[in-house]
């Protein structure tokens, strides 16, 4: 399964929730329509599989979206790491594996 495949989380999880999150987690905020999003999605889904212990959230972004304005996401796709809540990476709009793969280091 592709990460385009993975839907949005719906409804998307509160800021609290995020905060409460334990372990690693990637926080993608994007959407479908997006070219860039598009581009980087089997970069995402390769990084996933060598690292099965991150929990990927997908977040659908845009107006309205409340979550995105709390991380202060401005590009897309914006790929937040989080330790047990607290953000340890940010990498905005990676067109190559090792950008991606920056993230995961910080986990």
């Amino acid at each position: 399964m592709t990460t385009s495949q993975i839907p949005f989380l719906t409804p998307e999880p509160s800021r609290d929730a995020v905060d409460a999150s334990s372990g690693a987690v990637l926080l993608e905020f994007g959407i479908n329509e997006c070219p860039h999003c598009q581009r980087v999605q089997p970069l995402i889904a390769d990084a996933l599989r060598r690292h099965p212990e991150v929990q990927h959230w997908r977040i659908e972004d845009g107006k309205g979206r409340r979550l995105g304005r709390t991380f202060s996401v401005k590009l897309w796709p914006a790929l937040i790491f989080l330790k047990n809540g607290q953000e340890v990476a940010r990498v905005l709009r990676p067109t190559t594996q090792h950008e991606v793969d920056e993230g995961f280091v910080a986990l």
